[in-house]
Parts: structure tokens; sequence; C-alpha cells
């Protein structure tokens, strides 16, 4: 498949929402056995943010995707909500999003942990080639829920927060150049959270094969893509700590300073994570019309994901 064979569709614009309650690593420090020092040394977090719901915070950001992109909401033909963190078993959190909203289209959920807004975004653009006009993503979590407060090892992390696109038909190719998805169910177990339980994760396993799935994931992307690793302008990845991102980058040849990091101020928001740094890039002028982005993640499962776009949004 070439660059300029895949999709018919594009980004048009990104928009996030976040709680207003701020939990900082001094916070913790009177929470658990941790000090800010030992929190940022590992992870790279200050702080996060915790509260709300998940459709309430994934309605807020598809709310300002919808008014930034200026187009009429009965214009969506689809709703995809990835998230991990559903308000209740049944019915999707799509369904009440999409109240929310004021929608009429088709509105489901997708858990692919913290790949998800990648598989939201490769499924949107599936769709439209299908025929759809307008797909509304958003990724939206509020692992806070899910929490373990007084497990130092994990509470440090996990934040609440939504990020969504819309993104839409249009003529010629559009900006999916290349994308993979992927699963290793093996490692399921290294990072799991039971019903009505607390998130559980084995740290060296999920640091170790986090760094090669997002290779890989990125490389299968570039080879589809038929590009290079420095025709990238801009990764942006999962959220997850800085040193995974760090080490990806320096295998994968790109420039620790191309990516877009938020995470010193949201922690690991899963599928929110991505859309939250994209959204920080563009408003922050750090994306332009024509550039490559790579976006990449991992998540539990262990599923991977990336995709290859050129920036076309407002």
């Amino acid at each position: 498949m070439t660059s300029t064979a895949i999709s018919g569709a594009r980004i048009l614009s990104v928009g996030t929402a976040l709680p207003e309650q701020v939990l900082t690593n001094e916070d913790l420090e009177q929470m658990v056995d941790t000090s800010h020092e030992w929190i940022v040394e590992r992870s790279g977090i200050h702080e996060r943010r915790i509260g709300g719901t998940t459709s309430d915070l994934a309605a807020s950001a598809g709310k300002a995707a919808i008014e930034r992109a200026g187009i009429d909401p009965a214009t969506i033909d689809l709703l995809i909500l990835a998230t991990t963190s559903p308000d209740r078993r049944v019915p999707a959190t799509a369904s009440t999003v999409q109240e929310l909203l004021g929608l009429q289209c088709g509105a489901m959920d997708l858990n692919a942990a913290c790949s998800g807004f990648v598989y939201a975004l490769v499924a949107a653009h599936g769709f439209i080639e299908m025929g759809h006009s307008r797909v509304l993503i958003i990724g939206a979590e509020t692992l806070s829920r899910m929490t373990d407060w007084t497990d130092r090892t994990t509470c440090i992390l996990f934040a609440d927060g939504a990020g969504a696109a819309v993104v839409e038909k249009t003529d010629g190719a559009g900006d999916l150049h290349g994308w993979h998805v992927d699963s290793n169910g093996s490692l399921e177990e290294a990072l799991f959270c039971d019903f009505d339980g607390k998130i559980e994760m084995a740290g060296q396993a999920i640091f170790k094969n986090a760094v090669l799935a997002m290779e890989n994931a990125a490389r299968k992307s570039l080879a589809m893509a038929d590009m290079s690793a420095d025709q990238i302008d801009l990764v942006v990845p999962h959220q997850a700590n800085v040193r995974i991102v760090e080490a990806s980058c320096k295998r994968l040849g790109i420039p620790y300073e191309k990516t877009s990091m938020v995470i010193h101020r949201t922690g690991n928001t899963s599928s929110a994570s991505i859309p939250l740094a994209l959204e920080d890039a563009w408003t922050g002028g750090r994306v332009n019309q024509g550039d490559n982005i790579l976006l990449v993640g991992f998540g539990a499962g262990m599923t991977s994901a990336a995709a290859v776009i050129t920036w076309d949004g407002i």
C-alpha cells in the first residue's frame, strides 16, 4: 500500500477536557510513602487531574472539537468512544455521550486500553471509506476510580481526562498514510483490573515490552507509509512514562525533542493521552499544515498501535 492509497479522510479538529481538581506529587507524599523527586525520576509526572465521569469528560472534549471544526453536530454519522473506564458495564458510555452532545448517529465503545485512540482513528477512516462522511472519535478515562490510592507503584501514574477529534471525508488520499494495530495476549496479566477491582501492574514487564511494542508499531506504520523516521516532524506518543518514550525514540532514531509531551501535568490518562498531547502541540504552534505526525502508543492487553498522518486540520 502506498502513501496515496489508504484513506479519503482527514482529522478536521481536536478538543480536550480535564477535571478541575489537581493532585500534585506533594499531595501524594501525604498519602503514601513516596516523594516528588522519586515520582519525577521514574515517570516524569509532576501533577495529574482527577474527578468527573467518563461521559462528562468525553462530552466536553467532543463539544470542543465540534465547535472548533465549525460543523453542525447533525452531520456526524458515528461516535466512537475509546475508553477502558466506562461509566457502566451496560449500556456503552458512547450512548450517554451521544445524548449529552445531542447527536443522532451510531455510537459505540472501543476498549484497546491506552492504544484506544489510535484504534478509533483507524476505525474512523475505515467507516468513512465505507460511506460515512464524519466520525467523532473520543478517548476518555476516569482511571482514578480504578486506582488503589494506597499502592505507591500505581497511584502516582494514573489520572483522568479526555481528548476528541472530528474525522471527515475529503477529496483525494486523505491524511492517513500508514497504520498498525497489534495485541499480545500473553502479557494481559502485566496490567489489568478486574470487575470492581483496582489496577494491578507489573512495572518491569510493562517497561520492557512497551518499548518494543511502540517501536514495532511505529516501524510498520512508517513502512506502510513509505516514509523514513527522519521524515517525521512530530511524534505524539502515549503519555505513560517519559523513560519509555525516550527509549522508544532512541530505538527509532527520532530525536526526543520531536515529541509532544504533557505527562508532567496530566499523568497517564490512557486512551485520552494521545489526543491531549496532539491538541497541546497544535495549540502551542508545533503543528503546521503538511507536517508528518507519528501517533504511537501501547496499553494493557498488551495492545499497541501507530498511525502516520499528514496534518490537514483547521
